[in-house]
């Protein structure tokens, strides 16, 4: 299995592999949208030369207390074509994801999820670090990972996504 960042010829396949890992077009025309902007990241999975994984992460603000320095990413979302699923690659691709991410210098990264999953790559719940969600979501679920030690420790207020998110809903 190889991670590595997605190219222009990987649009359609990534495209397919999040309308089939979701079942829906949502998701796909979520990173359509996002792909666009400045400071993203696709990595996908290749296996056999066929991409079988993606994941994303795009900047969120946060409005609130000393947060005007800080560079923060969401990752969303993380895709694996279903028949590949349950095999590691979404752990994989996670693992390769944020070490790319703190090499490239951004301070935290926040994700919506299951908290037993996140919690095994160092993610916490946000609010142990004075942030929160602006979705109404439940505390366990919004969860933040410092890639640089005390970034988030002057820091406080609520976390905004890019509104491309508001697609997919």
């Amino acid at each position: 299995m190889d991670i590595r960042t997605e190219k222009p010829e990987d649009v359609e396949a990534v495209r397919n592999i999040n309308i089939a890992a979701f079942g829906r077009e949502n998701e796909a025309n979520l990173v359509d949208k996002l792909r666009e902007m400045a400071s993203t990241f696709s990595f996908v999975a290749v296996e056999s030369d066929r991409i079988v994984g993606q994941i994303f992460f795009s900047p969120v603000a946060v409005e609130g207390k000393g947060s005007k320095n800080l560079s923060i990413l969401g990752l969303a979302p993380v895709a694996v074509l279903p028949n590949y699923q349950r095999q590691g690659i979404g752990t994989l691709l996670i693992r390769e994801g944020l070490k790319e991410c703190g090499r490239s210098g951004f301070q935290a990264v926040v994700v919506l999820g299951h908290q037993d999953f996140y919690s095994r790559f160092g993610f916490i719940p946000a609010s142990r670090k004075s942030l929160k969600c602006e979705y109404d979501v439940p505390d366990e679920a919004f969860m933040v990972l410092e890639l640089e030690s005390g970034a988030l420790e002057d820091c406080s207020g609520t976390v905004k996504y890019r509104s491309e998110f508001r697609i997919c809903e």
